[in-house]
């Protein structure tokens, strides 16, 4: 064991991945403020380029503020299916250095390396390899890479010199990396919480690690002393290798709000016939069905029910989800629509009241995995229903 490393945590986070995949597929665009999302009027930034974040550009802004800040921006609709590929080469690198890596998106990882010296070396010179090998691996993408004693300080240290860096903090080196940042590095640290904490005062990390814990505790409860253990570069938690998926899910971000049943229905079944090939092509089933809505003035609402019996076909997935409209205010207009099923089990367990079926299930499976067959391989838009031909296609935003 490397001196003073009880443990050896790597965090891999590639840099800027959707407009880096789009420069890789087209040279021509490098260099330039590459904009990755819904290029309608009511579109969302899903990734922006290194150029065009030095306009202000950030993921989750709404196109139009982005296009204000950025005028001579590139705006390119997402290719998930593209990016999802290049995910899995690069999660195949990082199985060549650690059985224990734990996803936590497409485009970042942590690694447990604790014991890896002899196969790689001492920890710089891990993430230089790793580094190495995703670039080859991809023939030029890049990810920025940090090493330390604990996940929350690996992952703060990956984001320490982005884009293409590499940070190693040696465990007797923690609490003089972390004191000086600001306290928006602490780990589930949002916005509001930050001003919270700026508002008593504390405006870096080190400030939070010397707070007095009863202070912490009076203003944000259980949290405070969390944000106290992690302040003070104490993080116990293990790397947790191959993790499942939560939920799988679709929704669209609409460039006209929607009234009524029969218009959110009509996204609900996009979203259905988006989710049911991502499930059987993880050979999972969902056995809970979650809806979710966005008013016009921005309220998300959600609901959610059990399935049962557990299914992987867009037909049940719709047909749960239309049952749940009932829970909602179907007077006011809505932007946002989609669905998530949850609760995923392997594809292969039994499934309650399926003993008197009358084949009516497994004619719908065997129709569903032969359009999965001639979307793989003609793609998605070969294959659409009749009701969707008359409406552009909106921005999907995949989990």
């Amino acid at each position: 064991m490397t001196s003073a490393w009880s443990r050896i945590i790597l965090h891999a986070d590639m840099d800027a991945f959707f407009a880096s995949v789009e420069e890789l597929d087209d040279p021509a665009l490098g260099g330039k403020p590459v904009i990755v999302g819904g290029t309608g009027r009511r579109g969302v930034v899903a990734a922006a380029s290194y150029a065009a974040r030095r306009f202000g550009v950030r993921s989750a802004m709404p196109t139009a503020e982005a296009r204000r800040r950025c005028p001579q921006g590139i705006f390119l609709p997402p290719r998930f299916d593209r990016y999802q590929a290049l995910s899995e080469v690069v999660m195949s690198v990082f199985d060549h250095f650690s059985p224990k890596v734990e996803p936590l998106s497409i485009d970042e990882a942590f690694l447990d390396m604790t014991g890896a010296e002899r196969l790689f070396g001492p920890p710089e010179e891990m993430g230089r390899r790793l580094k190495a090998e995703v670039k080859e691996t991809t023939m030029g993408l890049t990810v920025s890479v940090g090493l330390a004693a604990t996940k929350y300080v690996a992952k703060v240290a990956s984001d320490h010199d982005k884009p293409d860096g590499l940070t190693v903090v040696p465990p007797g080196e923690t609490l003089d990396f972390l004191w000086p940042l600001g306290v928006r590095q602490l780990w589930g640290v949002g916005p509001g919480a930050a001003e919270r904490l700026e508002s008593l005062g504390l405006r870096t990390i080190g400030d939070v690690a010397k707070a007095p814990a009863e202070l912490l505790r009076s203003h944000f409860g259980a949290q405070g002393e969390h944000l106290l253990e992690l302040a003070n570069g104490r993080d116990d938690r293990e790397v947790e290798p191959g993790r499942e998926a939560k939920s799988v899910g679709a929704e669209f971000t609409l460039e006209r709000d929607v009234l009524g049943a029969a218009a959110i229905r009509r996204h609900l079944r996009r979203a259905a016939d988006r989710v049911a090939p991502r499930l059987r092509a993880e050979g999972t089933l969902a056995s809970g069905l979650r809806v979710k809505l966005k008013t016009a003035w921005f309220q998300l609402l959600t609901r959610q029910a059990p399935l049962d019996p557990p299914s992987d076909a867009a037909k049940d997935l719709f047909e749960a989800a239309c049952e749940l409209l009932s829970e909602f205010d179907l007077r006011i207009p809505y932007r946002l629509v989609g669905l998530a099923a949850y609760g995923l089990l392997p594809a292969g367990a039994p499934r309650q009241g399926e003993l008197f079926d009358d084949g009516a299930r497994e004619r719908q499976g065997r129709l569903e995995r032969t359009l999965d067959t001639l979307r793989d391989r003609f793609g998605q838009e070969l294959v659409r229903r009749a009701s969707d031909l008359d409406e552009p296609e909106e921005p999907e935003k995949p989990r």
